[in-house]
């Protein structure tokens, strides 16, 4: 079997140290908000070159903490792309705030700049470009549409631990998670950065918003019995923050290996009815997505050679049972075919030369 993702093996260096680290937070008793949160928080506040890091229970609760906490009038318009996971949208909403899809650009996996600039108006608070399959969206471009507006540019960040913001005119890019006003991440088992259960963390340059962030996670507080906001329970396990801080230390060494899958499969991918997507240059490749008209069939050769693979996603936002009323109507050709045609191949960053040439040959002999 060649498996999509294989976190035991990816982590199989490391499981001795982590559990010395486990062993020793159960003397101490230490389970939340501990030592290691602290520590987690700064090594990843470090990684993304941003001025503060808070940590959290989930990449959706990420989220929802960043749009609470600028404090909006309800439904107030936040526009995300058509195409990315439901926890995007469910943040919207969980936030009490409305949320407005714009279509992806053409065999890119990012928000389309022109659709956007037609959906931005006067209700429009809030700008939540999504980074995905570790492709950084057009951030510079975004800024240009929103300058000397008053429109908060939050980022999904899910998929994109230690890709670049290539949309910058600078030689030295910085990193993504460090330029906007707010930059969100999951930590979920199979991210590139991912704990051993939920978990996920917020990066900001903003004091204002670090401080109310902070609070907004612990249920409104920084101090027992004084509530400031309503807010969530949504604090990192300390146990999760020991396994990230050994994790973070291969994060940039996995990243590039990925890089180097995708690189092979640029080069060999030949087949004629297969398309590749275009990526941003820095792309981290959290999945390697083809768009096949034939799809099935190649789910078909994939099973009989017990190749793995996955969908992200099956459905656009709009497709989705739960939102089919609130979009009815609505259109996202570039989004709806990457749902209708999109396949992920194996990203695991162990595969060997082997299995990516049995993969590539597969894919040819469609």
């Amino acid at each position: 079997m060649i498996k999509f993702l294989d976190i035991f093996k990816q982590d199989q260096k490391i499981h001795s140290l982590i559990i010395k680290d486990i062993k020793k937070l159960f003397k101490s008793g230490d389970f939340i908000l501990g030592k290691s949160v602290l520590e987690f928080e700064k090594n990843f506040k470090d990684f993304t070159k941003s001025k503060y890091a808070i940590s959290c229970g989930n990449g959706t609760d990420a989220l929802t903490i960043a749009l609470k906490s600028l404090n909006l009038p309800d439904n107030s318009e936040v526009i995300i792309p058509a195409m990315t996971y439901c926890s995007t949208a469910f943040a919207v909403f969980n936030a009490g705030l409305k949320p407005i899809l714009v279509d992806t650009e053409y065999l890119k996996p990012t928000i389309d700049l022109y659709d956007l600039k037609e959906k931005i108006n006067r209700k429009t608070k809030v700008i939540l470009p999504v980074h995905l399959y570790g492709s950084a969206a057009d951030l510079t471009g975004i800024k240009k549409l929103i300058k000397k507006k008053k429109i908060f540019l939050i980022e999904d960040c899910a998929q994109a631990h230690g890709s670049l913001d290539d949309s910058m005119i600078i030689k030295k890019k910085k990193k993504i998670g460090s330029t906007t006003d707010i930059s969100c991440f999951s930590l979920y088992p199979g991210k590139n950065l991912g704990a051993y259960g939920d978990a996920g963390i917020i990066t900001t340059n903003n004091k204002v918003f670090y401080d109310r962030m902070k609070k907004i996670r612990n249920l409104g507080s920084d101090k027992k019995f004084k509530h400031d906001y309503i807010g969530l329970n949504s604090r990192l396990d300390t146990i999760q923050a020991l396994i990230l801080n050994r994790k973070i230390k291969n994060l940039s060494f996995l990243n590039k290996k990925r890089q180097k899958i995708a690189k092979f499969y640029n080069k060999n991918i030949l087949n004629k009815n297969v398309i590749k997507l275009n990526y941003s240059k820095s792309c981290v490749y959290h999945q390697y997505v083809i768009l096949v008209k034939n799809k099935n069939e190649l789910i078909k050769k994939f099973n009989s050679k017990k190749i793995d693979f996955g969908f992200h996603y099956p459905y656009a936002i709009h497709q989705l049972a739960v939102f089919k009323k609130k979009f009815s109507g609505k259109k996202f050709k570039n989004a709806e075919l990457l749902a209708k045609n999109g396949i992920s191949l194996p990203i695991d960053p162990n595969l060997k030369q082997i299995e990516l040439k049995i993969i590539v040959n597969t894919i040819n002999a469609l």
